[in-house]
């Protein structure tokens, strides 16, 4: 039998002891914000844990990075305070250990229950970058909008493809999103203006970073993952209407600034790593400064739902992998930093939309209805792109070994545009 935890833990969870995410939480309305991690249906807190001085190795003994409304200083630390912290709790929570165990004042106020918390953005975003790192992705978009001859431009192949998005429109899970409005594509002479009519989500996940480096010092492709602390799922809300007006000749603005959604918890990549896998062939052989001694991705189930307007129930509409992505995150990282650019300690790195190469692995409604040349089933009724009071709910988890380590969920309602 594998680590067991005294806290009770269901066989679905996607918090086993041997996930153990991290997030920021609130455990009354009006109380200051905490770190905290996930224990099967219960946060604990990592404010009273090192309080109580269980935090006792040489790194973190006597540290205040679990005193903060965010997990930013923690995150600066890097990968031997992540590893202590790991252990640490790992043993507090083990079925094996007493001081917690066995000590019921401690657990009343280190324990809260999960339903009965509120769940905060566990870092201060300084910086937001979003990649384009799925070749089927890729390849659909460059079908729809420039034809089946040349979908994905050469440089794809080369370099993992970005753009600075907005880190002030980052927000978390449960967060409604309003409608934006923006210009279109020309309707008898004069661009349209208004709400957009091509709501979309995209399926992402996001890296958060780490220690980062110094401006002008980039970080080296076989020591980026020392700079990953871990991964959320991520919707990158998209106005296609507005995106298609306006990308050429700078790329994404509006059709993207005016939210984007990340879920709380932010699963390590510690927590990942036993479900590692082989990251897709690279043809042309990258560059060197891009060549990894191992190149891996993970093996991580991600499902999409929508809950239409008025009604009950939700509707699967994709279910991907992050498996698929081409370029690794570690090549996303080291590419980001090889002109100089300083990554700091919460910036957020978004994947991409992650699309399967099967149509009902794609990652958007901009694929999975060719641009609303067709329809989307849920059920009683259909969808091009989003409606209004549509809800859409991400999931991710890793299964196997006997235990998943999960995500939770990523989720958002669409409300009207206030004009």
């Amino acid at each position: 039998m594998g680590l067991q935890s005294f806290v009770e833990v269901h066989p679905e969870s996607h918090f086993p002891i041997q996930n153990l995410p991290y997030g920021v939480f609130r455990p009354r309305p009006g109380s200051e914000p905490r770190p905290g991690v996930a224990i099967g249906d219960y946060v604990l807190d990592l404010s009273v844990i090192a309080a109580h001085g269980l935090f006792d190795g040489s790194i973190l003994k006597g540290s205040d990075c679990f005193n903060q409304p965010n997990l930013n200083k923690f995150l600066g630390m890097g990968r031997p305070a992540w590893k202590e912290a790991r252990a640490t709790i790992q043993n507090l929570l083990s079925s094996t250990e007493p001081k917690l165990r066995d000590n019921a004042s401690l657990r009343q106020i280190a324990l809260a229950p999960r339903d009965q918390v509120e769940m905060l953005l566990p870092i201060a975003i300084g910086d937001y970058t979003d990649f384009f790192s799925s070749m089927h992705h890729a390849k659909n978009c460059g079908t729809i909008f420039r034809g089946p001859e040349n979908p994905i431009p050469a440089n794809w192949f080369h370099i993992p493809i970005a753009y600075h998005g907005r880190a002030s429109s980052v927000v978390i899970s449960g967060t409604d999103i309003v409608r934006p409005r923006g210009q279109g594509h020309p309707i008898g002479g004069s661009p349209y203006f208004g709400p957009s009519v091509k709501l979309d989500f995209e399926l992402e996940m996001a890296a958060i970073v780490g220690p980062g480096n110094e401006l002008g010092k980039p970080i080296d492709v076989n020591e980026a993952a020392d700079h990953i602390f871990g991964l959320v799922l991520m919707n990158d809300w998209s106005a296609r209407d507005i995106q298609a007006w306006e990308y050429v000749p700078l790329g994404p603005f509006l059709g993207k600034s005016f939210g984007t959604t990340v879920s709380p918890w932010i699963v390590t990549l510690d927590a990942l790593e036993p479900f590692a896998c082989n990251a897709p062939k690279q043809d042309p052989h990258p560059l060197p400064y891009l060549a990894e001694k191992i190149s891996k991705n993970y093996d991580i189930s991600l499902e999409v739902r929508i809950k239409p307007t008025g009604e009950e129930n939700s509707h699967v509409v994709t279910k991907s992998n992050f498996n698929h992505l081409y370029w690794t995150l570690t090549q996303q990282l080291a590419h980001h930093t090889i002109n100089g650019c300083n990554l700091r300690p919460g910036d957020l790195l978004g994947t991409g939309t992650i699309s399967g190469p099967e149509p009902e692995s794609y990652g958007c409604l901009l694929e999975l209805t060719w641009n609303g040349q067709k329809q989307l089933s849920l059920g009683g009724t259909t969808r091009k792109f989003l409606e209004d009071g549509d809800e859409v709910i991400i999931t991710g988890c890793s299964k196997g070994n006997g235990y998943n380590v999960g995500f939770g969920t990523c989720s958002g309602k669409i409300l009207p545009s206030p004009i």
